[in-house]
């Protein structure tokens, strides 16, 4: 039997209603702004279901990135992107120029992003944790953004100690 695998499809703008006709027809679930959709694809691996939902999808929807729901064993969650032209070109160039395979160009670039916008958010979040311990112990904080978080699950509110 083949095995199912689960795929985020993100897609470059919201889909429209035509577009949201043949993803209904597919089987796909849309999230809320149908900028993003979740389908399970048949294929013997995860890299050969995003292949194959790419190929599926063609030109009736928006895709911008498809990607494995899970990571896999290693922790590495597969992406499948649609390059233009230009931005194939210049990563088969710059994968020359490095003497490495593009993918591996692209696994790097995206990695160094997202190590840049973990940091940026990081910072952000310690600017805005900063003025509250003028004013409040770090205990104080903390118990505060424990009661927040707790009360997003749904508990109601936590009283601090």
């Amino acid at each position: 039997m083949t095995p199912c695998h689960a795929v985020e499809i993100r897609l470059t703008r919201p889909a429209d209603p035509s577009e949201l006709r043949y993803v209904r027809s597919s089987r796909l679930a849309v999230n809320a702004d149908r900028t993003r959709l979740m389908a399970v694809q048949r294929a013997p691996s995860p890299g050969t279901a995003l292949h194959l939902l790419r190929r599926q999808l063609g030109s009736r929807l928006p895709v911008d990135v498809l990607s494995t729901h899970y990571p896999d064993q290693h922790g590495q969650v597969l992406l499948n992107v649609a390059l233009d032209r230009t931005a194939g070109r210049a990563l088969r160039r710059d994968a020359a120029a490095r003497g490495q395979h593009p993918g591996d160009v692209l696994r790097q670039h995206v990695t160094i992003s997202l190590a840049r916008e973990e940091e940026r958010r990081a910072r952000r979040l310690k600017e805005r944790l900063a003025p509250l311990l003028t004013d409040h112990t770090p205990e104080e904080v903390l118990a505060g953004a424990a009661a927040l978080l707790y009360g997003r699950q749904g508990h109601g509110s936590l009283a601090a100690p």
